[in-house]
């Protein structure tokens, strides 16, 4: 009797071939698709066995080199000051292959000029191209409040291309003496600290930005006085005073002032009264006009019109 293990086919040790006798093939093995992808891993896992190759080994030392002095470099403040000086080390590796920030070209800008462009979109010299945030550069540019929209590109190797809108100036206010360019709707958009704005309208007063297209109408209806007008100021946030150019106040009423710059108008056609020594001008009662004269012409105006004494006999 044979021990099972021999009777099975699997258990059955390979018998000793025979002359003349041919050996049948062993049959081939299918592999599972387990398998074979184990067999791939590792064909691409085998290299890793053998001794690293001499371009490997000094690019190791060399990563491990710079990382050491980065650190020595990091703890000992070395860095900040580079960074300081040259910029990111990213930027400073970037410029050195080409691609630094050679070329900027700024279009849309009228009031602002170029250096203050790139102050706010944050570009210098130490900048690259490939380390360069266009959405952040944007972003600094349309959070000017002169700035309505931005576009930044890049455009390789080396040049940066800036576009903007800007918002329109439409007059200057002023509160608590200082002087601010405003939009249309009254939104402060610029400070004004030389003579860009000279030419626009100029209102003074809590809420006179707000109202600034109302001071504009009345430009409008002063017609050939609108030259002499210097500013309008909002009194109590209800009526305006005209300041005009030579001192001369003119105080308009609340209600219907368009009506009281008809009447201004007639009297200057009629009798030059802004060409008299008078001080200011009162609009606000309907229907009459007081005038404040100078000291001056007050004296000689009551001169004019005081009683006269009867004659001694």
């Amino acid at each position: 009797m044979r021990p099972l293990s021999e009777s099975l086919v699997w258990g059955r040790t390979a018998a000793p071939a025979l002359p003349g006798v041919p050996i049948a093939a062993a049959p081939q093995k299918v592999m599972l698709r387990g398998e074979r992808s184990a067999r791939g891993s590792l064909r691409w896992r085998l290299p890793l066995d053998r001794p690293p190759s001499i371009a490997l080994e000094i690019a190791l030392t060399l990563a491990v080199l710079v990382g050491a002095a980065g650190l020595g470099a990091e703890r000992g403040g070395q860095l900040d000051a580079f960074v300081a000086r040259y910029g990111g080390l990213g930027d400073f590796v970037a410029r050195a292959l080409g691609f630094g920030v050679d070329v900027v070209t700024v279009s849309g800008a009228i009031h602002l000029n170029e250096p203050q462009i790139l102050a706010i979109a944050g570009i210098s010299s130490k900048d690259s191209l490939p380390f360069f945030d266009v959405a952040e550069a944007r972003a600094r540019l349309e959070a000017d409040p002169l700035v309505k929209q931005a576009s930044v590109r890049k455009l390789y190797p080396h040049q940066i291309v800036v576009d903007i809108v800007e918002r329109t100036p439409y007059g200057l206010w002023q509160k608590d003496g200082e002087v601010r360019a405003v939009a249309a709707d009254g939104a402060p958009i610029d400070e004004a600290h030389d003579g860009r704005y000279i030419d626009l309208p100029f209102v003074v007063g809590d809420g006179a930005n707000q109202r600034i297209r109302e001071f504009v109408a009345l430009l409008d209806a002063m017609d050939e006085l609108k030259t002499r007008v210097e500013a309008g100021v909002l009194v109590d946030e209800r009526r305006w005073n005209l300041k005009l150019k030579s001192g001369i106040d003119i105080k308009l009423p609340e209600s219907d002032p368009q009506a009281a710059i008809a009447t201004l108008l007639r009297l200057q056609r009629e009798s030059r009264i802004l060409e008299r020594d008078v001080l200011a001008l009162d609009f606000r009662t309907p229907g009459r006009v007081f005038a404040r004269l100078s000291e001056e012409a007050g004296a000689a105006w009551a001169a004019e019109h005081a009683p006269k004494k009867a004659a001694q006999p």
